[in-house]
């Protein structure tokens, strides 16, 4: 399970995404979203924008991110 510490609040799905390194650049990430292929706390998200905060778990082709202060 890979981390991502916060700097701010939140961090938006799509950069959560690229700075895990799970997708190359944004229009990837907007794609793999769109296609319902990542889910936020077991729930699908489509949402490129969608704010992630302290302890939400990101699942996407086989990984894990979670979001830590």
């Amino acid at each position: 399970m890979e981390t991502i510490k916060l700097r701010d609040d939140y961090i938006k799905l799509g950069q959560a995404l690229k700075a895990a390194g799970l997708v190359d650049s944004g229009v990837v990430a907007k794609v793999v979203i769109q296609d319902g292929l990542v889910k936020v706390n077991g729930e699908v998200e489509y949402q490129r924008g969608k704010k992630l905060h302290v302890n939400d778990v990101v699942d996407f082709d086989g990984e894990t991110i979670k979001i830590v202060k």
